[in-house]
């Protein structure tokens, strides 16, 4: 007994999916979503770069030692101002003398970086000038700047999808009609397309560099914080009651 083969159905197309560009049974709304916001910085960051210089290898590094130790210590008895402290690159090299034949070292020349973030607004003036007073120590910064986690940013993406759906609905109240469904909610640039750049905000660094230490103590600088801009964008979707044209 030959057994016959199985018949499949035919596939079917899924008509609970949506159509990618609606129907004129549920026309769709495409619009995106934006915010702009202008808030306070909650850290600042400055750079200190020491520096030293000797005739020989040793005594460079014994300087530069001395003047990083210096450097950690003043911005520790700071205290909770400094949030976080960190060293970042260590050079000392050879300087090769300018004049005669041959490979003659002059000198060593080191440095070592410092980067540090406060979060105490009211230290930070007086914090880098006192940086600042000290022997071959430069100082850049302050740069302004938010929280990763910071409530700004949630607030931004709150503000941008209510903006996508008034704009939405403002499109439905011009044809007569009413919103039905959200059928996509994203961040700009999530589905792979390029996201819309946003102007990148002005910055704020300053240097300062002293050969010695002054004589008196110099007065604190009066350092403004400078205002972040802070920018969301999402793209959204809905359907909409067929409108009667």
């Amino acid at each position: 007994m030959t057994s016959l083969p199985e018949e499949h159905p035919a596939p079917t197309a899924d008509t609970r999916r949506p159509a990618p560009y609606g129907t004129p049974d549920a026309p769709r709304i495409a619009v995106r979503g934006e915010a702009h916001l202008e808030v306070d910085p909650e850290i600042a960051r400055i750079g200190v770069t020491v520096s030293a210089r000797g005739k020989d290898r040793r005594t460079a590094l014994d300087d530069l030692t001395r003047r990083n130790a210096t450097v950690l210590d003043l911005l520790k008895t700071y205290g909770e101002a400094v949030e976080r402290l960190e060293t970042g690159s260590f050079t000392i090299a050879p300087e090769l003398a300018r004049h005669g034949r041959g490979e003659r070292v002059a000198a060593y020349r080191g440095s070592v970086h410092v980067t540090a973030e406060l979060t105490d607004f009211t230290a930070l003036g007086e914090l880098t000038t006192r940086l600042a007073d000290l022997d071959l120590t430069r100082v850049d910064g302050p740069s302004w700047a938010l929280r990763p986690d910071s409530p700004a940013h949630r607030r931004a993406r709150r503000q941008a999808v209510h903006e996508a759906v008034r704009r939405a609905r403002e499109y439905a109240e011009a044809l007569d009609t009413t919103l039905a469904a959200l059928v996509e909610l994203a961040d700009v640039g999530a589905d792979g397309g390029p996201p819309r750049p946003f102007p990148a905000a002005p910055g704020m660094m300053r240097s300062m560099t002293y050969g010695a230490a002054a004589e008196e103590a110099a007065a604190p600088l009066d350092l403004e914080p400078q205002r972040q801009h802070v920018h969301a964008q999402v793209d959204a979707r809905f359907t909409m009651v067929p409108p009667r044209l």
